[in-house]
């Protein structure tokens, strides 16, 4: 079951409490890197990991997006068991795999599988930043196109959350190459009258945004994402303008017209579930939507 993914038990550290002078086990409390208010995160939690103050939205492990998405015991995942090479011979590259294997449960940075949202099937990928910072190598783009293909052959939505620092330089031209293999994936799927709803969250940057992270049937983000190609810097030194500060956020993306809507986690599953109603019963009048 999804919930046993992130209810194992995790060893912590204690830090030493300014108010009391005693040890406070770590992991009890979190700052929020917003607005600076100290909560408990048991009740960071309760809220989606969602700070009740300023409405910052810490970024997700895939498990516990994946717990927040599906229904109860609807998860299943696919290809669990891939795992990258090194085919440069990059240095020290197979013990940084090693060591985000072990911080994040995962084989790679991506999950992909399949599953019920408000009893609507979708297959999904979901990006995790913990691992690489998401970076999209080999197995990444395979497992995404993987999941992509299955979505074709059951007639169902595919769903993809991205969460990426971008292409993975450490496998070089076969990262980059996953760009052109994952677009090609879901232009096939497309043609076929699939349903593709992409979600950015933060961040989604490089090779990642700049492929199958924008070409959604629907464009969605979450509140604060980061969203962009090129880093803001890199763009000011070429234009020789400055720019501004909400620069490749969510909402600006929204406001100049490159996203369809920026949802705030709290209600996303809702948002998701309707879009895959509207799909369905469109595919079950004989329209042009997916069939569920």
């Amino acid at each position: 079951m999804i919930k046993d993914f992130f209810m194992k038990k995790k060893k912590y550290a204690t830090v030493p409490s300014k108010r009391s002078g005693q040890e406070v086990p770590e992991g009890i409390v979190m700052k929020c890197p917003k607005c600076k208010k100290i909560m408990y995160v048991k009740e960071l939690k309760k809220h989606l990991y969602v700070c009740q103050s300023c409405g910052y939205h810490y970024p997700l492990g895939a498990f516990d997006r994946a717990a927040m998405i599906f229904d109860e015991d609807t998860f299943e995942e696919f290809d669990k068991d891939m795992i990258s090479e090194n085919p440069l011979q990059f240095p020290n590259y197979m013990n940084k795999l090693d060591k985000d294997r072990k911080k994040t449960g995962l084989n790679e940075a991506v999950l992909t599988g399949k599953g019920k949202i408000e009893g609507f099937s979708a297959a999904v990928a979901i990006m995790d930043k913990g691992f690489r910072m998401g970076s999209m190598g080999s197995v990444v783009g395979e497992k995404i196109t993987r999941v992509i293909e299955y979505a074709d052959r059951q007639h169902i939505p595919v769903i993809i959350f991205s969460a990426s620092g971008g292409a993975r330089m450490q496998e070089g031209m076969l990262s980059l190459m996953q760009m052109a293999k994952t677009s090609a994936a879901l232009k096939v799927f497309g043609e076929h009258g699939g349903l593709y709803i992409s979600v950015m969250t933060h961040p989604t940057t490089g090779g990642v945004s700049a492929s199958f992270a924008s070409l959604g049937d629907y464009n969605f983000a979450e509140p604060g994402a980061l969203i962009g190609f090129a880093g803001r810097r890199i763009i000011e030194q070429t234009i020789g303008e400055e720019l501004p500060k909400d620069f490749q956020t969510a909402e600006f993306l929204l406001e100049h017209g490159q996203l369809d809507q920026v949802i705030p986690r709290s209600k996303l599953k809702h948002v998701l579930a309707n879009v895959l109603s509207i799909h369905a019963e469109g595919s079950a009048a004989g329209g042009s939507g997916t069939g569920i």
